[in-house]
């Protein structure tokens, strides 16, 4: 059974930095592709970025570059995305996401709330 869990949210101030992790369990972690999608309220989910099952490769919305980075451990079967210079906008619930064998998995969430 394919699990991701993701940890690390929580409510912080503007300026401030954030690490959320997605432990990944049930497949072949190290052979396919992940990404962090994230969803305010009332709004639809947004890409927030990808990374190849390497590492080698990597995708971020324009939102977010330059202050967000993902990476990955393939050997701890972990998804991180390290979040910088966080912004009141990127206040929403954080998801990790995969698709194996043609089958969309997203984690339950974990809420990031930046505020003053």
């Amino acid at each position: 059974e394919v699990q991701l869990v993701e940890s690390g949210g929580g409510l912080v101030q503007p300026g401030d930095s954030l690490r959320l992790s997605c432990a990944a369990s049930g497949f072949p972690f190290g052979i396919f592709g992940m990404r962090w999608v994230r969803q305010a309220p009332g709004t639809g989910p947004e890409r927030v970025s990808d990374i190849n099952s390497a590492g080698g490769a990597t995708y971020y919305a324009d939102s977010v570059k330059g202050r967000f980075t993902i990476s990955r451990d393939n050997a701890k079967n972990t998804l991180y995305l390290q979040m910088n210079s966080l912004k009141p906008e990127d206040t929403a619930v954080y998801y990790c996401a995969t698709t194996n064998f043609g089958r969309n998995y997203r984690g339950q969430g974990t809420q990031v709330t930046v505020s003053s």
